[in-house]
């Protein structure tokens, strides 16, 4: 008899982000590519994924097709998502190079922040921003906010 299936997302983290995309298999396959996501489970209905759950690092996101019709919207509904999933790594520069050359788009290019990450942000194909980070000193809010103040009077907020 086959062990019962325990979903990661409902055991592992309190709260999970469920993504509605077109193409699921092909949106599984390039956050496999470019954020080097592991594949958990797949459940198939009238040939399309009604359900997966895939894990990058510590995180498990869940996803599967679009259906407006049925109230699964995705991003395309909308013109994209006004979500942005993030991701913090060792090598932040690498990890943007690596969702680049698996399709990903740089929205915002990989530069040290106020807050004390070096951060930048993709497109993915599928209609979702992505940050991903690496942290590099931990700053105190009085420190944060002084460097936030000066990025505004220089404009470049």
């Amino acid at each position: 008899m086959a062990s019962p299936f325990k979903s990661e997302a409902a055991t592992r983290q309190t709260a999970t982000a469920h993504m509605r995309v077109n193409d699921a298999a092909a949106a599984i396959e390039f956050y496999q590519k470019a954020f080097g996501a592991r594949e958990i489970a797949r459940f198939v209905a009238g040939g399309h994924i009604a359900y997966a759950e895939i894990s990058i690092g510590n995180s498990v996101i869940t996803l599967g097709e679009s259906a407006p019709d049925h109230g699964y919207p995705g991003p395309e509904t909308f013109g994209g998502s006004p979500v942005s999933i993030h991701l913090y790594v060792e090598d932040v520069d690498q990890a943007v190079e690596q969702a680049v050359a698996a399709g990903a788009r740089i929205v915002n290019p990989v530069k040290d922040q106020f807050y004390g990450d070096r951060d930048g942000q993709v497109a993915d194909p599928f209609g979702y921003t992505w940050g991903i980070a690496t942290h590099k000193e931990d700053l105190s809010l009085d420190e944060m906010h002084r460097r936030f103040e000066l990025l505004e009077q220089q404009g470049e907020k």
